[in-house]
C-alpha cells in the first residue's frame, strides 16, 4: 500500500490533473507548490510512484497518472470526502471544521470501515462542500458548474459546491448565510473597477427585503453555481 506521503502526492496529482487544462498532465513544479515541498523532493516521489506503476514519468516532462494511479488516487479522495460527510452528517461538525480531520482519517487502510461509513449515511454522492464522492471502484461523476464570478448581472443561481477548504472562507460564507442550496441573485456594482474587485449578491430567502452581501472575486470564483431552473436546491447542513 502507498505510504501516507505517497497518498498525499497521488491525491494532489488527481486534483491538479482535473483542475488543469484538460490534458491530465501535471508539471512537477506545480505539484511541489501544491504540497509545499521542494522540487527535488517532489521529483523523487514522482520517480517512486512511477516505479510502483502509478504515474507515467519522463525526465523534464510533465507527469500523468496511469489508470491504476488514477484509481488509487480517486479511492483516497473517496475516503477523505466520505469522512467529511460523516463528520457533518452524523457528528454535527460544521463544514469548516472537517478538512483537517479527514486528512488524517483518509490514510486508514480498511475498506470495511469506509464501506460501513457509506452505508450509515445512505450512500451520499457529494461531500459537505458539494464535491463528488468517487464510487467504490474509483469512478468520479463530476458535474460541470460555472463560478459565481462568471454569472451575468441579475442572474439567479443556486450554490452547488464550494471549491475551497479554507476554514476562514467557509466560516465567512456561513456568517453570510450562504451554503449549498442557497439561491443568489447577482447585483450589478456601480463601476467596472468595482466589479473587477468584488461581487455583490442578493440572498433569495423569501423575505420582503432580501439581504445583500458583497464577496471578494476570489470567494466568488470558489462558489460553483447552476441556474435555478436546473432543479430545486438541495440544502446540506
Amino acid at each position: 500500500m502507498p505510504s501516507p506521503t505517497a497518498e498525499n502526492y497521488l491525491k494532489a496529482l488527481l486534483t491538479l490533473s482535473i483542475d488543469g487544462r484538460g490534458t491530465g498532465e501535471v508539471a512537477v513544479t506545480d505539484l511541489a507548490a501544491a504540497l509545499a515541498v521542494s522540487k527535488p523532493a517532489a521529483n523523487s516521489m514522482v520517480k517512486s510512484l512511477a516505479a510502483q506503476g502509478h504515474v507515467a514519468y519522463e525526465r523534464y516532462r510533465p507527469v500523468r497518472l496511469t489508470p491504476a494511479g488514477r484509481t488509487a488516487a480517486a479511492l483516497i479522495v473517496r475516503k477523505h470526502r466520505l469522512t467529511e460527510m460523516f463528520l457533518v452528517d452524523q457528528m454535527g461538525f460544521a463544514w469548516d471544521e472537517v478538512h483537517a480531520i479527514a486528512e488524517q482519517v483518509e490514510h486508514i487502510q480498511s475498506p470495511a470501515f469506509f464501506a460501513r461509513m457509506d452505508e450509515l449515511m445512505g450512500y451520499p454522492t457529494t461531500d459537505p462542500h458539494g464535491a463528488p464522492i468517487p464510487s467504490p471502484s474509483g469512478e468520479i461523476d463530476a458535474p460541470v458548474y460555472a463560478s459565481l464570478a462568471e454569472a451575468a448581472p441579475d442572474a439567479c443561481v443556486v450554490v452547488r459546491a464550494v471549491r475551497t477548504d479554507a476554514e476562514e472562507v467557509l466560516r465567512r460564507l456561513t456568517e453570510h448565510g450562504i451554503r449549498l442550496g442557497t439561491v443568489l441573485q447577482r447585483v450589478p456594482l456601480g463601476s467596472a473597477a468595482s466589479s473587477r474587485e468584488a461581487v455583490r449578491v442578493r440572498l433569495i430567502t423569501g423575505d420582503p427585503t432580501p439581504p445583500e452581501v458583497q464577496l471578494s472575486r476570489e470567494v466568488a470564483a470558489a462558489l460553483l453555481v447552476a441556474p435555478t431552473q436546473q432543479g430545486a436546491p438541495a440544502v446540506v447542513g
